[in-house]
């Protein structure tokens, strides 16, 4: 049996900005945007290729907006593989992305900090060859 994550939902504080900002700032594709209800929809972005994807959940009481950005604990949350860091780097940072930490190269590749909209933290990682394919 073969399993791989299909899917991680990512507290937001309204549906439109985070699609905006995946979308616009991180040129994620929007996959579905499907109303439930009133209130709810199903939205789905991901980087153009990925198998894995955010649904971002629009929190609805105080106790998940209180978790808005802090999903993990002030901890790196997600990680954003690419094939060329610097291109992606120095677009996002056009775009206002905050980078956290300097680029470093580690053993594993070359990576970087930023937050998103909500303060979540990412890592930016273009790979060695030996540690992942893109």
């Amino acid at each position: 049996m073969q399993q791989q994550l299909g899917q991680l939902a990512l507290l937001v504080k309204d549906y439109d900005e985070a699609i905006r900002y995946y979308t616009q700032i991180l040129d994620f594709e929007l996959l579905e945007d499907s109303p439930l209800t009133n209130a709810k929809r199903w939205v789905r972005v991901a980087p153009l290729g990925s198998t894995c994807q955010l649904l971002l959940a629009k929190a609805v009481n105080e106790t998940q907006l209180s978790q808005v950005g802090h999903q993990a604990g002030g901890r790196v949350f997600l990680f954003l593989y690419t094939d060329d860091f610097w291109r992606d780097y120095h677009k996002y940072c056009s775009r206002g992305v905050e980078f956290i930490r300097i680029p470093t190269e580690e053993p594993y590749g070359i990576v970087s900090v930023f937050t998103d909209l909500y303060g979540n933290l990412w890592d930016l990682i273009q790979p060695n060859s030996s540690e992942a394919s893109i």
